[in-house]
């Protein structure tokens, strides 16, 4: 089955190579690309896409604005904003308004495929000075009261490798266990937690300080 992918770019010949790229995939459905958000929130119900790509600056109405509005109605599908800049601040507050992660614009040609089956496995593109910025920022928050999700050691153990910036290859590895063990361990911590992305679970553990 086909992942529907809706593109928003205001850049005319990267929003084509965007199309192109989509469309050339057997995995991807192109639902729409667009050159601003003013209409985002009604082409999003109409559409339905699993995967949004998202400019972070676009003129009139930015992208992290558009998550804003998306996520107010939309938990669900993956958006990953589009930058020119690494681990800039725009990210950041990208990220926090819901984003599920970035992409930055030289490396889309060899990256984008990646990072869309990324997120579609509930993975997060993020390097790992985006990730520390996210966690340093959510430790200073105050916490919301220790709870007990019923997490197991070894559940929390692959939270902690993931909260320092890791890709489940690499929890994989470190722990010596197969990528798809590491899938089924987060999707059960989701369950526990209540939440819908590694974004999400990063910053409920922090936040109430479960590690």
């Amino acid at each position: 089955m086909q992942t529907g992918v809706l593109v928003y770019e205001d850049n005319e010949q990267l929003r084509e190579s965007l199309d192109t790229m989509i469309t050339l995939s057997k995995d991807l459905l192109l639902l729409g690309s667009f050159s601003n958000v003013r209409e985002v929130c009604q082409q999003v119900k109409d559409l339905q896409p699993e995967v949004i790509l998202m400019d972070i600056d676009m003129p009139g109405l930015n992208g992290i604005e558009a998550v804003k509005l998306i996520r107010q109605f939309n938990r669900h599908a993956q958006i990953i904003m589009l930058t020119v800049f690494d681990d800039n601040t725009h990210v950041y507050s990208a990220i926090c308004a819901g984003a599920s992660g970035y992409l930055l614009k030289k490396n889309i040609s060899d990256k984008l495929l990646t990072a869309i089956r990324e997120v579609m496995q509930g993975e997060v593109p993020m390097s790992p000075g985006l990730a520390r910025m996210v966690i340093q920022n959510i430790q200073q928050q105050t916490p919301a009261g220790e709870k007990d999700y019923g997490l197991t050691p070894r559940e929390k153990e692959i939270l902690k490798a993931l909260s320092q910036g890791n890709s489940y290859k690499m929890v994989a590895a470190a722990l010596g266990i197969s990528i798809d063990t590491v899938r089924t361990h987060i999707k059960r911590i989701y369950e526990k937690l209540q939440v819908h992305s590694q974004v999400e679970a990063i910053s409920k553990i922090n936040n109430e300080k479960l590690l």
